[in-house]
């Protein structure tokens, strides 16, 4: 009944961070991860929403504001913080 794409599992590192603003504050949850081509799972765990970020990824305020539910000074603030946790090179092109 199904076509199975993939079935993989691996050992991840894991990392929680949280920040606050003037405006609010953010818990995150970052998949370090080989699949996905190495971009990382970025999960905001006050909203169960999550996706896939590389360092690049991080310039388009447009996209942060869909993936996360943010507004435009909440999708820079988020940005500029994810650029000192998310490598610029993908962990795929590291190793």
């Amino acid at each position: 009944m199904f076509d199975r794409l993939y079935d993989t599992a691996e050992q991840s590192n894991v990392q929680f961070v949280g920040f606050a603003t003037d405006r609010t504050r953010y818990d995150f949850g970052i998949v370090y991860t080989t699949a996905f081509f190495g971009k990382p799972l970025v999960i905001c765990m006050q909203t169960n929403r999550s996706c896939l970020l590389d360092h690049d990824d991080l310039d388009h305020l447009a996209h942060l504001q869909r993936s996360f539910g943010l507004n435009v000074e909440e999708a820079e603030d988020v940005s500029v913080f994810l650029k000192q946790l998310i490598p610029s090179m993908r962990l795929s092109e590291q190793y």
